[in-house]
């Protein structure tokens, strides 16, 4: 595309098309940009829009599409084609930070973002000029420019927070801070100069606090790694600037909005995680500040008030607090039996206590009050701030700290039992304290792991916990109904197994509340339940101990599905789906109804999924009630078939990208159900899984693979009678995925399944081409994972067609390869496939090419013969080799950049592990001395003194034990 008038006004006709909210408008556009995006210069023409077009709403879109463009295609891939031409390459680095610098806000964050995605990849090798030109435009004096810039560093160094330390990653980070600290320090100390001279210019002040809040994300990102040398020399400028902000107050600064965070709490939040980053990591050199930042975030807690917009700033004040009180050296500061009064009553109680905020986000956007409160995204809630003081506390103090909380909550029950309707949150506050109390360490699977043994857990459940959930209705109270699941579901291991069975019936008849939050916690609650595991690895609670309450279950939780609001509750879903792996057959008598609403819920949400956890558990369902129905009656296959394929077709001719793996995955379960043929609606689809455009995207090669497996394997014979002229293309397929380091596994697996089920003269004609395409791929890129799958594939071969056609196969592309390969690649590496099956496969596959193979005795290859027996006891009796070479990172499959659907793998559509020479070969050892046995009977004599001269006596040792084992000698 060339850098015209005329490009630009197509793109900007298609990029307003892209904003139109008519799916028949927006999709085709979509489509025609995504088919350009190829082209040399169209990261230019959009850049170019971006800096000239007239519409603000073009050059936004522009921006987000570049941004998106950079994201998908800027990381170079090995093994596939570079997305982005050189010279594109280049005039994007050098032109994006100006660019960046010169526009507005709104863009300027999008071309920031993309300038991180750059330099993740690019810095500092490959772009040694970015942090210099950046540091450059501190001179400006314009904070527009500077905020760009800051901005802009913020996202290129924040991934030092997460990062693994590395030598690579100490590197950058040095030569970060060579360049960076200084003028960062100068800017900071001027800014703040600044702030004073603008004390009473409110929009000066407000760009002013925008560079200190980033300059101090930048501080903490820098610093998170470990302590520079340079900010420990500069720690007074740093900590002293950090602490006069901390107890500054510009009224010019507050504002009015009671939700969204000022500049001025969130530049004393920021505050507040640098001094714990410091205190927690670098504790001795920070010693001489802590009192003070103690004394100033205690006196910040007293007086800030319980509006939304403080949450942060409190949550993140009180976790300081908590970093330092469970460091053993600070303990002294919390002593005083006054001053653990003190936190409690005016830090811990007051931000525990639930808010009119906290009720509206729990009726109105209950979506967000779950994800905070149930899957610990609440890390800056003030209750999980105060949750974690608490804990932090009792690792020194538990016992005062019980005696103070004890007494708030028996005042605090006391007070709800008055007047229930009017004091309920009295009693919220009192079951939150008694949860952080009780709570010592906590894991997502299991619930409480560790508890305060100064806490009766099942006393207090009794009490008052289960009389909230006996009530005959359902919708009072709503929020104590939550608090009362939440606790069974925390504390699932400490309260004893036949309160659970009866918390079970009221769980299941909480599915039926009005609340979301409430039939949520209900659904996730019985989803715990039923995978808590007791003696011998068994589900604690049984199928039998469930068998009362199968039906209202099943069909509680799917009228749950029909409540406003959770359509597609993910939570439910995994319910449905735990029930059913708990349930087995007893669902049987349900599937007829179950399938159909399963069915109706899949056509419905593949118009536009959204949910992705909520669409995985579907299907895992859907796969559940395949294979526990057809387990019971293999002939139910087809009931199913018919249920789902009208709804697969639909997903697959609307290309529903998300759907599609999954659809492969249950269309393989299903097909595997079949004995030993291909029905012909299976057939119909054969020549359209093998076109390439399904093969470009990586989310689908595993479950494609597995399908096109599952019709080798029950209907080789139809495809090469029916569909021969498909063979070519299965086998390009195989030729795709083998020229890839990353799929090349999986290429291995199709080809496997070829030799193994396809009738040999059906591919004799290929066969040679086979082996020297695997030859080239060989020569060019020798990766331990091709070695391994290599030779499982050649002792496949092997096994199947004989040790004579493989040498013959071999020696035809080039004379005496057979020895090559033999002495370069079987013999030296072996060792180093793994897997029970492909050990298996080797050795019956290296035993007939010693005992099948008459070249192997009268030949030069004799002098491998040895060797090779010696290898294959070192396969038997030695340890794997799992070295693999210092260049080899291998590129994950799930790791490949930009928005392709990853592949996500149904756990209940599993494939069962294959055994190619089970039926023949029970024990690989006894195989062996039989087979030498015999070889020795055919040729008396030779056998023994090749054995006798040459092996050595460990090898020897062993294969006396195979013989014997074997009851056979060898003549």
């Amino acid at each position: 595309m060339e850098l015209s008038d005329a490009n630009l006004q197509t793109l900007t006709e298609y990029l307003k098309k892209t904003l139109d909210p008519d799916p028949a408008i927006r999709r085709p556009a979509e489509k025609f940009l995504e088919s350009v995006e190829g082209s040399q210069n169209y990261p230019l023409l959009l850049l170019t829009l971006l800096e000239k077009s007239q519409e603000n709403v073009i050059k936004v879109c522009a921006s987000v599409t570049f941004k998106n463009y950079i994201k998908r295609n800027w990381r170079i891939v090995e093994d596939e084609p570079n997305k982005i031409c050189e010279s594109d390459r280049i005039a994007i680095k050098a032109n994006i930070v100006p660019l960046m610098l010169s526009s507005p806000e709104q863009i300027q964050k999008q071309l920031s973002d993309a300038i991180s995605i750059i330099g993740r990849e690019d810095f500092p090798q490959k772009w040694p000029d970015l942090l210099t030109e950046m540091v450059n435009r501190f001179q400006s004096g314009d904070f527009h420019i500077i905020n760009g810039v800051l901005r802009t560093a913020h996202s290129l160094f924040k991934r030092y927070r997460h990062e693994f330390k590395s030598n690579e990653l100490w590197t950058e980070i040095k030569l970060v801070l060579d360049s960076f600290a200084l003028p960062l320090t100068n800017l900071f100390k001027a800014t703040i100069e600044l702030c004073s001279t603008h004390a009473n210019d409110a929009s000066a002040l407000k760009v002013l606090f925008s560079s200190l809040i980033l300059i101090a994300k930048l501080f903490y990102s820098l610093n998170f790694q470990d302590l520079p040398e340079f900010f420990e020399d500069n720690m007074e400028t740093w900590m002293t600037n950090f602490h006069s902000l901390l107890t500054l107050d510009n009224k010019l600064l507050q504002t009015d909005d009671e939700e969204e965070a000022g500049l001025l709490e969130l530049l004393k939040s920021q505050i507040c995680d640098n001094a714990a980053l410091y205190a927690q990591k670098y504790d001795e050199e920070f010693q001489p500040y802590l009192p003070r930042f103690v004394t100033a975030i205690w006196n910040l807690l007293v007086t800030t008030g319980q509006e939304v917009k403080y949450d942060l700033l409190v949550s993140n004040a009180i976790q300081f607090l908590a970093s330092v009180c469970e460091r053993p050296h600070y303990k002294h500061l919390f002593e005083d039996q006054n001053t653990l009064t003190s936190i409690c009553e005016k830090v811990i109680v007051p931000n525990m206590e639930f808010r009119a905020a906290d009720e509206e986000a729990f009726e109105d956007n209950s979506e967000e009050y779950i994800r905070r409160d149930l899957e610990g995204s609440d890390i800056d809630t003030r209750r999980r701030a105060a949750c974690d003081l608490v804990r932090g506390l009792c690792k020194f103090f538990e016992g005062p700290v019980t005696g103070i909380f004890s007494g708030y909550v028996n005042s605090m029950l006391q007070e709800y039992a008055k007047n229930p309707s009017v004091n309920w949150k009295h009693k919220d506050a009192a079951i939150y304290l008694v949860t952080s109390l009780a709570s010592k360490a906590q894991t997502q699977k299991h619930g409480i792991t560790q508890a305060n043994e100064l806490v009766n857990l099942t006393e207090f459940f009794v009490n008052h916990i289960q009389p909230d959930l006996k009530s005959a209705t359902v919708n009072e109270f709503p929020v104590l109904k939550a608090d009362g699941i939440k606790y069974i579901m925390i504390f699932r291991n400490q309260v004893p197994k036949e309160q659970l069975l009866v918390s079970i019936p009221l769980l299941i008849n909480h599915l039926q509340a009005e609340s979301i939050v409430v039939h949520t916690y209900a659904a996730h609650a019985l989803e715990r339940l039923f995978t808590m595991r007791g003696t011998n690895n068994a589900t604690l609670i049984t199928a039998a101990e469930m068998a009362p309450f199968v039906e209202v279950l099943l069909t509680n939780l799917f009228k749950a599905l029909t409540l406003p609001g959770s359509s597609e509750n993910e939570y439910i879903m995994k319910a449905i789906m735990r029930s059913f792996s708990l349930l087995q057959e007893s669902i049987i008598p349900y599937i007829p109804s179950v399938i159909t609403q399963l069915t109706q819920k899949l056509l419905a949400v593949s118009k536009n999924p959204s949910k992705p956890h909520f669409n995985h558990y579907m299907f895992e369902s859907i796969c559940l009630s395949i294979r526990i129905t057809c387990k019971a009656n293999p002939e139910a296959v087809g009931s199913f078939e018919e249920a789902l394929f009208l709804v697969f077709t639909e997903i697959l001719q609307n290309d529903v990208q998300e759907f599609i793996p999954y659809v492969f995955q249950v269309m393989s379960l299903l097909l595997e159900m079949h004995k030993n043929e291909i029905p012909s609606s299976y057939m119909a689809l054969f020549p359209h899984l093998l076109q390439p455009v399904l093969w470009e995207r990586t989310g689908n090669i595993p479950p494609l693979v597995r399908l096109l497996q599952a019709y080798l394997e029950r209907g080789a014979s139809t495809i090469a009678s029916a569909a021969a002229d498909k063979i070519p293309g299965l086998l390009g397929v195989f030729q795709k995925l083998i020229a890839s380091k990353a799929n090349d596994h999986q290429g291995f697996y199709l080809l496997n399944s070829i030799i193994e089920h396809m009738p040999p003269e059906s591919v004799d004609q290929y066969r040679k081409q086979i082996f020297i395409l695997l030859f080239q791929r060989l020569q060019n890129s020798k990766t331990t994972k091709f070695i391994k799958s290599f030779l499982v594939f050649i002792n496949l071969y092997c096994v199947r067609y004989g040790a004579l056609a493989l040498q013959e196969i071999f020696d035809s592309i080039q004379p005496k390869m057979f020895g090559m390969v033999l002495e370069k690649i079987i013999i030296p590496e072996i060792q180093k496939v793994s897997g029970q099956v492909e050990k298996k496969i080797c050795a019956v596959g290296i035993t007939k090419i010693l005992t099948e193979c008459p070249p192997m005795m009268d030949t030069e290859y004799t002098k491998l013969w040895i060797p090779l027996l010696q290898a294959l006891i070192g396969l038997f009796e030695l340890p794997e080799d799992d070295t693999i070479p210092d260049e080899e990172h291998f590129i994950d499959i799930e790791d490949t950049p930009g928005y392709q659907t990853a592949f996500s793998q149904l756990a209940f559509a599993g494939k069962k592990e294959h055994d190619p020479v089970g039926q023949m070969v029970n024990n690989p050892r006894i195989h062996l001395a039989q087979s030498l046995h015999k070889l020795s009977t055919a040729c008396p004599g030779r056998v023994l003194s090749m054995l006798s001269t040459s092996l050595n006596a460990e090898a020897l040792q062993y294969l006396q034990g195979y013989l014997q084992a074997a009851s056979v000698s060898l003549l």
